[in-house]
């Protein structure tokens, strides 16, 4: 089913307008009479009108050939597939673990050349220390402090008490000096460790590296294999099914040639029947009768989604835009609009449209509903309308013309019989 908005008769819609269209289909959940399974396209008649059972027999051998072809070529591209996802997998794995590795490398890197930054600065501290010790030994040689104690008590500046002072500052100096000494010496050797440990590291890291690009290569070679072997599988694959499809069109054609004197036939019996049921009708059942003739009317027209209004088979949506017919509650709006009863073009309204009848009371003009699940009329999907001997006129699917079929079906939820 399509949306209710109305639509301009035999007239291909501007591309706004056809776009508006096919947002509404989309969005409203109001087109559901689309088959999941669209058919081959509509085939003409074969030029030998009456073809015997034995040639269906063996267009259908034919196409049974084809499809077993194409199915163990489908395996083959299955196991192909299921080999690729393996190998992209493996790709990928042998990709992080690369990435990973490149980032510990990185950080080992970083950790070797901070450990170089702290041993320069340990040894420019060593190197400003040693300076210092000399700078002092010079100042305690010119102050004589430190060369000849017993003369420096006697004849140095200030005397023994001058000597006593100086010798404190040397003592103090000397033991800031060896503390300055023993942690340059103690940064040396916690560089000196650094500097071992981030050597070692960064061999590692720079092996494990190696390691993980040989993976990530060996790995891109694989799958770069099994995707040539692949795309074979698949060309293999279309070849074999664009065989398929021509012995699928042939078989088609054969059975539509025969099918078709058979329509006939059932088309003069149902309006035969049809007739005979409908003798001395109220006012009701009449209305039910003119639904029914306005929609044989129109047997073998276009099923398009969204297709058909008050006048008639119309352009629809979607993939209906460019074909005019009809949908299934398009028809069936149309045929009872032609008995004087205004119906939505959903068959969510048109479930409501009057009251429900049991199957077995049904009577020409009826609404026959199906659904995707018996006991929820939300899931209602497709309407058809009911004409005697437990058969219906509907526009069944895309791909499909309106016809004739039995109202048995698995998915027959119900029936309604619209009212003015």
């Amino acid at each position: 089913m399509a949306s209710g908005a109305a639509r301009p008769r035999r007239a291909i819609p501007s591309p706004a307008r056809s776009n508006a269209l096919r947002l509404v289909a989309f969005t409203t959940g109001v087109s559901m009479c689309m088959s999941l399974f669209v058919p081959a396209a509509y085939a003409r008649p074969s030029a030998d009108p009456s073809p015997s059972a034995k040639d269906i027999e063996q267009s259908e051998q034919q196409v049974r050939e084809r499809a077993a072809e194409v199915g163990r070529t489908k395996a083959m591209l299955v196991l192909a597939d299921g080999e690729l996802d393996r190998l992209a997998i493996a790709a990928e794995a042998a990709v992080e673990r690369y990435n990973g590795e490149q980032l510990k490398l990185q950080r080992s890197q970083q950790a070797y050349w901070d450990t170089q930054a702290r041993l320069a600065e340990a040894n420019r501290r060593v190197e400003e220390s040693r300076a210092g010790l000399a700078s002092f030994a010079a100042q305690v040689y010119r102050d004589n402090t430190g060369y000849d104690e017993m003369s420096s008590a006697v004849a140095g500046n200030g005397g023994p008490q001058g000597f006593m002072d100086r010798a404190g500052m040397v003592k103090m100096l000397a033991e800031r000096r060896a503390a300055m000494v023993h942690r340059v010496e103690a940064s040396k050797t916690v560089a000196d460790v650094f500097r071992r440990q981030a050597k070692v590291a960064l061999d590692e890291q720079g092996a494990a590296t190696r390691s993980a690009d040989e993976a990530k290569r060996l790995a891109q070679d694989a799958v770069s294999k099994q995707q040539g072997s692949v795309q074979r599988v698949e060309a293999d694959k279309r070849r074999l099914e664009r065989r398929l499809g021509k012995a699928q069109a042939h078989v088609s054609e054969v059975k539509r040639a025969r099918e078709r004197a058979l329509e006939k036939a059932k088309i003069r019996k149902a309006r035969s029947d049809f007739s005979d049921s409908a003798a001395g009708p109220t006012l009701a059942a009449a209305r039910g009768a003119i639904a029914v003739q306005a929609a044989l009317k129109w047997l073998g027209t276009p099923y398009s989604w969204g297709g058909g209004d008050m006048d008639g088979p119309s352009y629809g949506v979607a993939q209906g835009a460019g074909i005019v017919g009809f949908d299934c509650s398009g028809l069936t709006m149309y045929a009872w609009g032609k008995a004087g009863v205004r119906l939505d073009h959903w068959t969510g309204t048109q479930w409501t449209s009057g009251p429900h009848i049991p199957i077995s009371d049904l009577r020409p003009g009826d609404l026959v509903f199906f659904a995707t699940d018996k006991s929820d009329p939300a899931t209602i999907h497709h309407v058809g309308l009911y004409i005697s001997g437990d058969r219906m006129v509907e526009a069944p699917y895309t791909g499909e013309r309106v016809r004739i079929s039995s109202i048995h079906r698995s998915d027959l939820i119900g029936a309604t019989r619209p009212t003015a």
